[in-house]
């Protein structure tokens, strides 16, 4: 594998591959682009089969942030932070303050917090005893803790734009849902959907969630591979990523697809188009999902949560812009969406070469 030639391929100006020897942290920052400001990203611990599979998700996942952040109009770039790891055996302190070391040696390049797959904001707040660019930490610490409820509120914002779109109408009583994944987000997603008055049918690979909220929410629980053929009006991918692809994409029996899991796709422009060729239309998951990240951002200036309820509520109009620009141009919404994100990126560029004394 040449990792130049890939950077060069995805736009990335940083890979950088941090090993501590006492502790074993094996882990890998990628930092996509930085015109629009620092790079900004959570950080998630899974453990790869393989580097090659590590290095493949924090590329891929640091350039979607790159996308989210200027779709978003926020001002920063994109990061992304993988532990190579086994969650359930590696993660103690040490191990977590070795993470938090090396993203202090970054010196503010990439501002991160523990927002994703198998991290939490108690494990932000060890992080952050040796790193001041650590966010997402719990509340009691100053911090605006988990970041999993208003990216919940948010792709539910989304929804509502969804149905505007295709229906006519945003209210989404008696529609059909599949949620993919219950955790730090699916699980307030589902608040979300029973007031609005959804029929719920979920799954998650932990039984024992699945059956405790099942008990809380009242939904229809189905086995994990089941939940592609459920007959719905919106499948919600709410887990991993890449989970459409050329065998699942057949099964579904929705309209939408929308969800707050990152890179859903697996291969952009194949599976994307797969979709539409099915008259399903997918949402770009890094516009609906943006909630947590506005969070974070809205952290480093001074957290105020009814700023950044209105800022995760404009989702709604964006998605209806992206939507209807992808029709009138006849293209597909994730192509209206990443020119929407790289014409800002551009745009910034351009008026920064301007010199401008300090």
């Amino acid at each position: 594998m040449d990792i130049f030639e890939l950077m060069k391929k995805m736009g990335h100006e940083q890979v950088i591959f941090n090993y501590d020897k006492e502790t074993g942290l094996r882990a890998i920052i990628a930092i996509h682009d930085t015109t629009l400001g620092h790079a900004c990203g959570g950080s998630r611990m899974v453990n790869y089969a393989s580097m090659e599979d590590a290095l493949k998700d924090a590329m891929k996942l640091s350039k979607a942030m790159t996308y989210k952040c200027a779709a978003a109009d926020e001002d920063k770039g994109g990061g992304k932070g993988v532990i190579w790891g086994d969650p359930k055996k590696d993660k103690k302190e040490a191990y977590l303050r070795a993470y938090g070391r090396f993203i202090e040696m970054l010196k503010g390049r990439f501002v991160t917090g523990a927002a994703d797959l198998n991290l939490h904001e108690t494990d932000s707040s060890i992080m952050g005893k040796e790193s001041r660019y650590i966010l997402a930490r719990p509340k009691e610490e100053g911090s605006s803790g988990n970041t999993g409820a208003i990216t919940a509120y948010g792709v539910y914002v989304g929804l509502r734009a969804c149905a505007k779109f295709l229906w006519g109408n945003e209210n989404l009583r008696g529609k059909k849902i599949a949620v993919q994944g219950l955790g730090a987000v699916g699980e307030p997603l589902l608040e979300h959907l029973k007031e609005g008055g959804l029929e719920v049918t979920a799954t998650d690979i932990n039984e024992k969630t699945l059956q405790s909220l099942q008990t809380k929410y009242g939904y229809k629980a189905v086995k994990p591979e089941e939940i592609y053929e459920v007959d719905c009006d919106i499948f919600s991918p709410s887990a991993v990523g890449g989970i459409l692809n050329d065998k699942t994409i057949p099964k579904l029996k929705c309209k939408i697809v929308a969800g707050c899991a990152n890179n859903q796709l697996e291969d952009e422009e194949r599976h994307g188009r797969m979709l539409h060729e099915r008259s399903i239309l997918y949402v770009p998951d890094y516009v609906i999902n943006a909630g947590g990240v506005i969070q974070a951002i809205d952290e480093e200036q001074g957290y105020h949560s009814e700023r950044v309820r209105r800022k995760t509520e404009r989702i709604y109009d964006r998605l209806l812009l992206i939507f209807e620009t992808a029709k009138r141009e006849k293209i597909l919404p994730l192509e209206a969406a990443n020119r929407y994100a790289e014409m800002r990126v551009r745009e910034i560029h351009k008026m920064r070469r301007l010199y401008v004394p300090e």
